[in-house]
């Protein structure tokens, strides 16, 4: 059986033990209320006793949504009722006649239910205030057979117990909020999540078709061959970005996927090779791949991290420097980091970008600091545009 199986279950017991409890607790007040000799107020009395317990099953049975407004307000409105009908029998001077045995142990119980509930699931404005006046209410409750020390001293209890009620209903409500909070921030770190993948794949496939596109317009006319060749690349390049939409739309429509499912290919450093094959089918300048050390066995989180450090670069490249001659991408694995350097010399002029723009290299920089390591884009040294990438190996090694 599912967790959510589980939990219906237990509030259905949790119901059936209420009600069932409720119903003894009236045939209690019945057999120790009810007489054969009972004056027509008496009578009344105990009907009205046995209409508020009664009145208190749909506050407390159902289950309430969060934050909801009616509940306290009934609540406050049945809270005002029992204490009305307390002060009503306070107000006759010989209630004996009135009240015997049992002062009303079922609208007691319902109303620490109420109490609960409201805690609960009330709405934050009102809930207090609703909680209040029915635990007032139950506590009220026993002053109705009399002033004694001993119903006194029930009457105490009872406020004990509407505390203890609305201590668990308030520990739930923080329980649940943390839940929900969690909860925002995994669909909050997910949402950032998508807008990476689809920064660091969709649009660099994208914006390969684009720059094929174009470059198949210019040649059209002098060697249609070659406009075959790009026609061929670019329906290559879609096909990709479908493959990379299809996997995102079956995670996003498929509730039981586990929350570390992939949301695009787990391509890493072992792949960068038939990347750059594909960026020099579109670009004008060559891209080098430099690798010094063992790729093998990384950790798939700076695996992947780093080829996205690649295509960002060379996805910036083609769309910023389309003058550059040629792009050197380098890998150096040391024994405890995983270095990556991308570098074009491109002369046209670039500064880093800002807060709200340049969306791929700021997804990559919550991607690195993520895995403990460091990211910088700037100048060269002598002209063009670096992107460097540091990744602990021991950090990555011991999540």
């Amino acid at each position: 059986m599912s967790t959510p199986d589980l939990r219906r279950l237990s509030v259905r017991l949790a119901q059936a033990a209420g009600l069932l409890a409720i119903g003894l607790l009236t045939l209690f007040d019945l057999r120790f209320s009810a007489s054969g000799s009972m004056s027509p107020a008496a009578l009344l009395l105990l009907l009205v006793r046995l209409g508020l317990a009664a009145a208190t099953v749909p506050l407390w049975l159902p289950v309430h949504r969060p934050g909801s407004r009616r509940l306290p307000l009934a609540a406050l409105a049945l809270a005002t009722a029992s204490l009305a009908v307390t002060a009503a029998i306070r107000f006759v001077a010989d209630n004996s006649y009135l009240l015997g045995g049992s002062w009303g142990l079922a609208e007691s119980a319902g109303l620490l239910g109420v109490v609960f509930v409201v805690t609960r699931w009330g709405a934050p404005r009102l809930a207090p205030w609703a909680a209040v006046a029915a635990g007032l209410a139950v506590a009220a409750v026993p002053l109705r057979s009399g002033t004694g020390s001993l119903l006194v001293i029930f009457g105490l209890l009872q406020v004990l117990a509407a505390a203890g009620a609305a201590g668990v209903g308030l520990y739930l409500r923080i329980i649940a909020a943390g839940r929900e909070r969690a909860i925002a921030l995994v669909r909050a770190e997910q949402r950032a999540e998508f807008a990476r993948d689809l920064h660091d794949f969709i649009a660099h496939h994208v914006t390969g078709i684009v720059v094929q596109a174009q470059g198949a317009r210019f040649v059209a006319e002098q060697d249609p061959q070659r406009v075959i060749v790009a026609l061929e690349q670019i329906e290559r390049a879609g096909a990709e970005t479908m493959a990379s939409m299809r996997r995102m739309v079956g995670i996003l429509r498929n509730p039981d996927a586990p929350p570390d499912a992939p949301l695009a290919p787990l391509a890493g450093v072992t792949d960068l090779a038939p990347l750059l094959t594909g960026f020099n089918g579109t670009a004008s300048a060559p891209a080098r791949l430099q690798v010094d050390g063992d790729l093998d066995g990384l950790p798939v989180e700076v695996s992947t991290s780093a080829y996205r450090v690649v295509m960002e670069g060379l996805t910036n490249t083609r769309q910023h420097a389309p003058d550059a001659r040629s792009v050197d991408v380098a890998v150096r694995r040391t024994p405890d980091w995983l270095l990556v350097r991308v570098a074009d010399d491109g002369a046209s002029g670039r500064t880093a970008p800002t807060r709200g723009h340049g969306f791929g290299l700021i997804g990559l920089t919550e991607r690195v600091r993520a895995l403990g390591g460091t990211i910088t884009a700037g100048p060269g040294v002598a002209g063009g545009w670096v992107l460097d990438a540091a990744f602990p190996l021991c950090t990555a090694a011991s999540r």
